[in-house]
């Protein structure tokens, strides 16, 4: 009896340590979400918290309007699913041979492999290769430059490596060739971890701005981060010009810079709901029988 009390009251005491961590989680961006649907009044006088005072949508018709804006979630979308799915791509084929403890010269590769990981050539050099490489102004140049993480890498040859040697070879003795096992049975019993890891590199990417920065210049090109960028940067000027009494017309609204935000973090955030099926344990349960 004192064991389902006890096993009552530790899991009361997790709901609300759960419960507690989610609403702390939440609450900043609540807080914006309630900002974006707010007037201006309420927000410029401080009685915004989490809930939305004056309600309004204005913010979010000025943001759907824009042109830019939707051409820049346009390409930002298309920016991260072809950037995603390269990474993983070469992120496979390297894992896979990698983690085959037969590989000739596999030592050093990984010790290259590892190398990457604490030393890089510097933001100077790579802007300059990737102007050699005549990238500069294209969307090359915001996917090839880091197509593979090492961290990741290490990930996923790990992950590689702890499937049981068995399964290959048994494929081996069938007539299965490297490729054809690496289809058939090594990537789908390796679903959760490159899930996991398409997931980091797509936030990554989507968050990522300050490539763009240095090699794009067409306003086209220009994804969602770097659009919010500009709209606080701007906001910046404007306040810097107001503080040393130049006239300034037009201020961006509080309103519209958390629509703005809202607008460019939703999208994201939708893709972990899917993913979160993958993130299963026990995957490697009866894949070995007798």
């Amino acid at each position: 009896m004192r064991t389902h009390t006890s096993d009552r009251v530790f899991d009361a005491v997790n709901f609300i340590v759960l419960l507690a961590f989610t609403l702390i989680c939440l609450a900043p961006f609540l807080h914006i979400a309630a900002i974006s649907l707010s007037s201006a009044g309420p927000i410029l006088s401080g009685k915004v918290s989490l809930l939305p005072v004056e309600f309004t949508t204005e913010a979010y018709a000025k943001v759907f309007t824009d042109g830019s804006m939707i051409r820049s979630l346009g390409f930002t979308v298309m920016l991260t699913v072809l950037y995603t799915l390269f990474c993983m791509l070469l992120s496979i084929a390297a894992g896979y041979p990698l983690a085959n403890k037969k590989l000739r010269g596999r030592k050093g590769l990984m010790l290259i492999v590892v190398v990457t990981m604490f030393f890089s050539g510097g933001l100077i050099p790579e802007y300059i290769l990737v102007r050699n490489l005549q990238l500069l102004d294209s969307i090359w140049a915001l996917v090839l430059p880091g197509l593979i993480n090492p961290f990741y890498l290490i990930i996923l040859i790990s992950f590689f490596a702890n499937i049981p040697e068995s399964l290959q070879e048994s494929a081996e003795i069938d007539g299965c060739s490297h490729f054809r096992s690496l289809i058939g049975i090594m990537l789908p019993l390796s679903m959760p971890v490159i899930a996991t890891l398409s997931l980091f590199y797509a936030v990554g990417r989507w968050n990522g701005f300050t490539d763009t920065l240095m090699y794009i210049n067409s306003p086209e090109l220009y994804p969602l981060q770097l659009k919010l960028y500009q709209l606080i940067q701007n906001n910046m000027i404007t306040d810097l010009l107001q503080m040393e009494g130049a006239q300034m017309a037009l201020v961006v609204p509080e309103s519209l810079k958390a629509a703005s935000v809202i607008f460019a973090t939703v999208p994201i955030l939708i893709v972990y709901p899917w993913l979160q099926r993958y993130f299963v344990n026990g995957v490697m349960i009866g894949a070995i029988k007798g």
